[in-house]
């Protein structure tokens, strides 16, 4: 009888479960996850979440054994003053957050709280929101991130840049640019491979082999196919991402983190989030197995 048992640590995105963490949680429990992202939690971006809220969700996951790996933070997701006029193909999803350029500092001062809190390691960032050029705006990117990550070596905590194609840097390749000028280990990589795809790059092997290995921090895993410009998002596993061989890659490139579940599909009939993620988890769980 093979082995079914996943390779790699299994984690989510709660809110793709539900915004409710006690619907969340048991289904994460049944797959076998072993940690949790936050990113909404009762409707609110975690960021906006008051302090007894926060103590609730901290209760919850601790009952259930479930570690905080990442706070899915909206970091540098907003508009760059004085950049290029922002590429309009791309959805801009902000996840119950609407916060702008000038809020960042103190974003970042509660970011790191929150994640100090429940003993996360990975604040997760972005790289503002894409534009019809984003070359030029390459040196403000370097400049943010390495900032961030002096900020986070000081905290002992991790800055994880997420290829996100609505975003200027939404590529591997793209992604290994800015790396190269940010060499502080503190930066990282939140390597999503289905973002790439959406992005107009091959994420395995070609997006994947562009990368530096040992800075890759944490992984997401989602999947779609694309119609024109537009992801239709399905069950992991069945669509233009080779998550079997990407998942192989990681083992064999010897990554430690987590595969994390940030399903996007809505379920078989469009409207249900909780089953489309139970289903996109055990189709997780079975590739890591394999």
């Amino acid at each position: 009888m093979p082995n079914f048992e996943p390779r790699i640590a299994l984690a989510a995105v709660t809110d793709e479960f539900s915004p409710d963490l006690e619907k969340a949680v048991p289904v994460m429990q049944e797959i076998g996850m072993k940690a949790a992202e936050l990113r909404v939690v009762d409707g609110k971006n975690i960021l906006d979440l008051a302090d007894d809220e926060l103590k609730r969700a901290k209760e919850t996951l601790d009952r259930a054994g479930l570690a905080v790996i990442s706070i899915a933070s909206p970091l540098l997701k907003c508009v760059l003053p004085n950049a290029p006029e922002l590429d309009q193909r791309f959805q801009h999803d902000v996840f119950a957050s609407k916060h702008t350029f000038d809020d960042q500092p103190r974003l970042t001062e509660h970011a790191f709280r929150v994640a100090k809190f429940f003993g996360a390691r990975i604040v997760r960032v972005f790289s503002y929101w894409r534009t019809m050029a984003p070359e030029l705006c390459h040196e403000q990117i370097v400049e943010a991130l390495g900032h961030l990550a002096k900020l986070a070596e000081k905290e002992d905590l991790i800055i994880g840049l997420e290829n996100e194609h609505a975003c200027n840097v939404g590529t591997a390749a793209e992604t290994a640019r800015v790396l190269d000028f940010v060499p502080n280990p503190h930066l990282m990589i939140v390597w999503d491979p289905a973002n790439a795809l959406v992005g107009d790059e091959e994420p395995y092997p070609g997006g994947y082999s562009a990368l530096p290995k040992n800075r890759i921090a944490h992984v997401h895993a989602k999947d779609c196919h694309m119609e024109g410009h537009t992801p239709v998002w399905g069950p992991l596993g069945t669509r233009r991402v080779r998550w079997k061989e990407q998942i192989q890659a990681l083992v064999d490139d010897g990554y430690k983190g987590y595969i994390s579940l940030e399903t996007h599909w809505t379920g078989p009939g469009g409207d249900n989030k909780l089953e489309a993620s139970r289903i996109c988890g055990w189709n997780l769980r079975g590739l890591a197995a394999l």
